[in-house]
Protein backbone atom coordinates (compact mmCIF):
# COMPACT_ATOMS: atom_id res chain seq x y z
CA UNK A 1 0.00 0.00 0.00
CA UNK A 2 1.40 3.35 -1.00
CA UNK A 3 0.85 6.27 1.32
CA UNK A 4 -0.27 8.40 -1.62
CA UNK A 5 -3.34 6.14 -1.88
CA UNK A 6 -4.49 6.87 1.67
CA UNK A 7 -7.70 8.84 2.03
CA UNK A 8 -9.21 11.50 4.24
CA UNK A 9 -12.88 11.05 5.13
CA UNK A 10 -15.18 13.53 6.87
CA UNK A 11 -18.32 12.71 8.85
CA UNK A 12 -20.86 14.53 10.99
CA UNK A 13 -22.76 12.69 13.71
CA UNK A 14 -25.70 14.15 15.59
CA UNK A 15 -25.79 11.89 18.65
CA UNK A 16 -23.77 9.39 20.67
CA UNK A 17 -25.75 6.64 18.95
CA UNK A 18 -24.71 7.90 15.50
CA UNK A 19 -21.10 8.12 16.68
CA UNK A 20 -21.27 4.50 17.86
CA UNK A 21 -22.80 3.48 14.50
CA UNK A 22 -19.95 5.19 12.65
CA UNK A 23 -17.54 3.28 14.90
CA UNK A 24 -19.26 0.02 13.90
CA UNK A 25 -18.81 0.86 10.21
CA UNK A 26 -15.13 1.59 10.82
CA UNK A 27 -14.72 -1.60 12.84
CA UNK A 28 -16.34 -3.70 10.12
CA UNK A 29 -13.61 -2.57 7.72
CA UNK A 30 -10.67 -3.41 9.97
CA UNK A 31 -8.62 -6.52 9.26
CA UNK A 32 -6.18 -6.50 12.16
CA UNK A 33 -2.83 -4.79 12.53
CA UNK A 34 -4.29 -1.27 12.31
CA UNK A 35 -3.30 1.50 14.68
CA UNK A 36 -5.94 4.19 15.23
CA UNK A 37 -4.71 7.42 16.79
CA UNK A 38 -7.68 9.12 18.45
CA UNK A 39 -7.48 12.89 18.82
CA UNK A 40 -9.85 15.32 20.44
CA UNK A 41 -10.60 17.24 23.60
CA UNK A 42 -12.03 15.83 26.80
CA UNK A 43 -15.51 14.43 26.09
CA UNK A 44 -14.98 14.62 22.32
CA UNK A 45 -16.33 11.10 21.86
CA UNK A 46 -13.14 9.03 21.64
CA UNK A 47 -14.42 6.26 23.92
CA UNK A 48 -17.89 6.47 22.38
CA UNK A 49 -16.65 5.74 18.86
CA UNK A 50 -14.38 3.02 20.30
CA UNK A 51 -17.51 1.30 21.64
CA UNK A 52 -18.77 0.99 18.07
CA UNK A 53 -15.46 -0.28 16.74
CA UNK A 54 -15.31 -2.85 19.55
CA UNK A 55 -18.85 -4.01 18.83
CA UNK A 56 -17.99 -4.61 15.17
CA UNK A 57 -14.92 -6.60 16.23
CA UNK A 58 -17.13 -8.89 18.31
CA UNK A 59 -16.06 -7.59 21.71
CA UNK A 60 -18.72 -8.46 24.31
CA UNK A 61 -17.19 -6.57 27.26
CA UNK A 62 -18.24 -3.06 28.26
CA UNK A 63 -15.80 -0.51 26.85
CA UNK A 64 -14.65 2.20 29.25
CA UNK A 65 -11.84 4.69 29.04
CA UNK A 66 -8.59 3.08 30.22
CA UNK A 67 -7.38 6.33 31.81
CA UNK A 68 -6.13 4.73 35.01
CA UNK A 69 -5.00 1.33 33.74
CA UNK A 70 -3.54 2.85 30.51
CA UNK A 71 -4.18 -0.25 28.35
CA UNK A 72 -7.27 -2.45 28.21
CA UNK A 73 -7.25 -5.64 26.16
CA UNK A 74 -10.47 -7.08 24.74
CA UNK A 75 -11.07 -10.37 22.95
CA UNK A 76 -13.22 -10.52 19.82
CA UNK A 77 -12.84 -11.68 16.21
CA UNK A 78 -9.71 -9.54 16.31
CA UNK A 79 -8.03 -8.54 19.60
CA UNK A 80 -8.62 -4.90 20.54
CA UNK A 81 -6.08 -2.91 22.54
CA UNK A 82 -7.56 0.31 23.89
CA UNK A 83 -4.97 2.72 25.25
CA UNK A 84 -5.24 6.08 26.97
CA UNK A 85 -1.96 7.99 27.11
CA UNK A 86 -3.34 11.16 28.70
CA UNK A 87 -1.31 10.64 31.88
CA UNK A 88 1.98 9.98 30.10
CA UNK A 89 4.59 12.70 29.81
CA UNK A 90 6.26 11.66 26.57
CA UNK A 91 6.53 9.26 23.69
CA UNK A 92 9.38 7.63 25.56
CA UNK A 93 6.98 6.82 28.43
CA UNK A 94 4.69 5.23 25.85
CA UNK A 95 7.44 2.99 24.47
CA UNK A 96 8.53 2.10 28.02
CA UNK A 97 5.06 0.61 28.60
CA UNK A 98 6.15 -2.16 26.22
CA UNK A 99 3.58 -1.30 23.56
CA UNK A 100 5.67 -2.27 20.54
CA UNK A 101 4.44 -5.89 20.59
CA UNK A 102 0.87 -4.61 20.84
CA UNK A 103 0.89 -1.91 18.16
CA UNK A 104 2.85 -4.04 15.69
CA UNK A 105 0.78 -7.17 16.40
CA UNK A 106 -2.26 -8.66 14.73
CA UNK A 107 -4.86 -6.83 16.80
CA UNK A 108 -6.38 -3.38 16.42
CA UNK A 109 -4.76 -0.70 18.59
CA UNK A 110 -6.75 2.38 19.52
CA UNK A 111 -4.81 5.14 21.26
CA UNK A 112 -6.70 7.98 22.95
CA UNK A 113 -4.85 11.29 23.39
CA UNK A 114 -2.45 10.13 20.69
CA UNK A 115 -1.22 13.69 20.13
CA UNK A 116 1.23 12.99 22.96
CA UNK A 117 2.87 9.99 21.23
CA UNK A 118 2.51 10.57 17.48
CA UNK A 119 6.29 10.62 16.99
CA UNK A 120 6.38 6.99 18.15
CA UNK A 121 3.68 5.77 15.75
CA UNK A 122 4.24 4.61 12.17
CA UNK A 123 3.31 6.81 9.20
CA UNK A 124 0.48 4.44 8.28
CA UNK A 125 -1.37 5.14 11.53
CA UNK A 126 -5.03 5.96 10.94
CA UNK A 127 -5.80 9.31 12.57
CA UNK A 128 -9.33 9.78 13.85
CA UNK A 129 -10.02 13.34 15.02
CA UNK A 130 -13.25 14.13 16.86
CA UNK A 131 -14.44 17.70 17.26
CA UNK A 132 -17.52 18.33 19.39
CA UNK A 133 -19.85 21.09 18.35
CA UNK A 134 -20.36 23.34 21.33
CA UNK A 135 -23.53 22.78 23.40
CA UNK A 136 -24.69 19.76 21.38
CA UNK A 137 -24.10 16.03 21.05
CA UNK A 138 -22.97 16.57 17.46
CA UNK A 139 -19.45 15.74 16.30
CA UNK A 140 -17.35 16.46 13.25
CA UNK A 141 -15.15 13.44 12.69
CA UNK A 142 -12.20 13.33 10.32
CA UNK A 143 -10.37 10.15 9.44
CA UNK A 144 -6.94 10.64 7.89
CA UNK A 145 -4.79 7.89 6.38
CA UNK A 146 -7.80 5.62 5.75
CA UNK A 147 -6.15 2.72 3.89
CA UNK A 148 -9.17 0.98 2.34
CA UNK A 149 -10.87 1.77 -0.94
CA UNK A 150 -14.35 1.04 0.25
CA UNK A 151 -16.27 2.78 2.99
CA UNK A 152 -20.02 2.49 3.02
CA UNK A 153 -22.18 4.71 5.17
Amino acid sequence: MCLKDLKTLNFHTKSAEETIELGKKIGNMLRGGEIIAMQGTLAAGKTTITKGIASALGVKDTITSPTFCLISEYEGKIPLYHMDVYRLDSGEDFINLGVEDIIYGKGVSIIEWSEKVMEELPRETIILKLEPIESTTERNITITNWPYDEFSI
